[in-house]
């Protein structure tokens, strides 16, 4: 690496780097335990699975809400006041949870992980941003060196829950307290450090003139998601919902004197939803698959193994990019290539030595789509300061949550309850559910009944303990119509992995008509505000 792309522009940089590391490592670590002890909340406040569910999606939409409305002022306010709000939300988030107990438990539970979010999402729209601006030669390189903090974060988190919920069965209060360790360390890295201001900052652009790339075609982006927040998470009626991303929107366009926005930020939105749908909504479907073909712990060190290889790659971007003469956008095109191919790999997993192929492919090529997808709108869009960058992660969490979540869920259901009803219409009329699945605008599709599976699942994880982890010993324990059920339950992970592989061989396409457009205007180059003034 030479020496000039590792230099930052300020001299606390690589200072700034770290804290802006340990502060996304937090927010793992932190998403982590939260997320492995929902089953303990369950069991304790007698939450059922839409209890946890909604839950567990007040952690995807806070954070949509922390980054979005920190991007948008973070040029104004300063990088400083944002870290200073988050901290005091994480520990806002820390009290109210830890004070969960009775009637309130599922409210305090809820808000508790609302407001942990927010913090987390006021979090990265600091922390991309500003190391996109403290490095403007090698944005890709660092903003992957920020983001290891996350598969790293998530990892420490689920050794945390393993060892002391699994193993110790410490109480569930004692592990979420734990967050506020990495809490303390990223507040005190940060404490006392001047941070330099984005480019579109220094000039003094108004919010109204860094928005105007993003304009009415980016606004339309996060528009429609906020709708479908509004009305599938909050339970609002459509016309509520869409009026308020209708008024957003006109607001948008006021603001930027009716802009349509740049078509390249448009279009990379729109990917940026696909690229969160593939990464965070897909790793719960693979865990589904492992934990229904392997054991609870080798789920967990499967999990572990991709983390890693996530961790350790994000430093490697400058290197590979370098020695395959690959820019930010050719790299998201291998990389969506590779994702492609390993989830359809994985769907055929049938033992563990397969599964880490398998799963170590999907990793490999979902290891530098968000940073770099960053890297690319900073390079790309620097009138718009943190702004676009932020709406990005924003775009990305709540598509993830929203419509990878729901829409895999939905998925499984169909291919699920297609599977059982073909093998075993006895055994379907008995498992299916009585609630029928919905995701957008697509026909309705019966799944299975998820206690009466988790029945199945845990006689069949009872066997295979009791066998030494013989799966093909323990399926003997279980009736004709159990095992049609628990294959039914595996097809149908197979087939929503499958379906899910189109979604990276979409952004493939995608990123190999970005190259061609590249290649038409003289190839990808760091783009400067007196450049992007001229050419717009």
């Amino acid at each position: 690496m030479n020496n000039q792309s590792d230099a930052g522009i300020a001299p606390n940089a690589h200072r700034l780097l770290w804290a802006g590391f340990m502060a996304i490592l937090a927010t793992g670590v932190g998403f982590a335990i939260r997320g492995g002890v929902l089953d303990n909340w369950g069991a304790e406040f007698g939450f059922n699975a839409g209890q946890l569910g909604t839950i567990g999606m007040m952690g995807l939409t806070g954070f949509c809400f922390g980054v979005i409305i920190g991007g948008v002022i973070a040029d104004k306010i300063g990088y400083g006041k944002l870290v200073i709000a988050a901290f005091v939300l994480h520990l806002l988030s820390a009290a109210v949870t830890l004070s969960a107990s009775g009637a309130s438990a599922f409210e305090m539970l809820k808000w508790g992980t609302f407001i942990f979010a927010i913090g987390n999402g006021t979090l990265e729209s600091v922390a991309n941003p500003l190391v996109a601006t403290l490095f403007p030669k090698n944005r890709t390189h660092y903003l992957n060196i920020l983001h290891a903090a996350w598969p790293a974060g998530l990892a420490l988190g689920s050794i945390m829950g393993w060892i002391l919920d699994d193993k110790m069965h410490v109480s569930w209060k004692v592990q979420v307290a734990i967050f506020l360790v990495p809490t303390a360390l990223y507040g005190l890295m940060f404490l006392g450090q001047k941070a330099p201001k984005s480019e579109a900052s220094e000039k003094g652009i108004a919010i109204g003139d860094m928005l105007k790339d993003v304009g009415i075609l980016g606004a339309l982006v996060i528009c429609y998601l906020l709708s479908v927040f509004f009305s599938d998470a909050v339970g609002l009626p459509s016309a509520v919902a869409y009026g308020i991303s209708g008024v957003l929107l006109i607001a948008v366009a006021v603001i930027t004197k009716f802009s349509m926005g740049s078509f390249l930020l448009f279009v990379l939105f729109v990917t940026h939803a696909m690229v969160g749908t593939v990464e965070l909504g897909t790793d719960g479907w693979i865990q589904n698959i492992t934990g229904n073909l392997f054991s609870s712990e080798e789920g967990k060190w499967l999990f572990i193994f991709t983390s890693a290889i996530m961790f350790g790659l994000r430093f490697c971007a400058h290197w590979i990019e370098r020695t395959l003469k690959l820019s930010p956008v050719g790299l998201l095109t291998v990389c969506a290539i590779l994702a492609c191919v390993g989830l359809n790999l994985t769907s055929h997993i049938n033992s563990f030595a397969i599964a880490l192929l398998a799963l170590g492919v999907y990793a490999l090529g979902k290891t530098f789509f968000w940073p770099t997808m960053l890297a690319v709108a900073a390079d790309r869009f620097p009138r718009t300061g943190a702004i676009a960058i932020s709406i990005m992660g924003g775009i990305g969490m709540m598509a993830g949550g929203l419509l990878g979540g729901s829409g895999l869920g939905y998925a499984k259901d169909r291919f699920a309850g297609e599977e059982l009803q073909k093998a075993s219409p006895a055994a379907y009329a008995e498992y299916k559910s009585a609630t029928p699945s919905k995701f957008l605008f697509l026909s309705e599709a019966t799944g299975l009944d998820g206690k009466k599976f988790g029945d199945v699942s845990a006689k069949l994880a009872k066997a295979r303990e009791a066998a030494n982890g013989d799966t093909a010993a323990a399926y003997t324990k279980l009736t004709p119509a159990e095992k049609a059920v628990h294959e039914a339950s595996i097809e149908g992970d197979r087939h929503t992995l499958r379906a899910d592989s189109f979604i990276p061989a979409t952004m493939a396409a995608i990123y190999l008509l970005l190259l061609v457009y590249f290649k038409s205007i003289g190839g990808y180059k760091v783009v400067h505000i007196g450049e992007a003034e001229t050419k717009s």
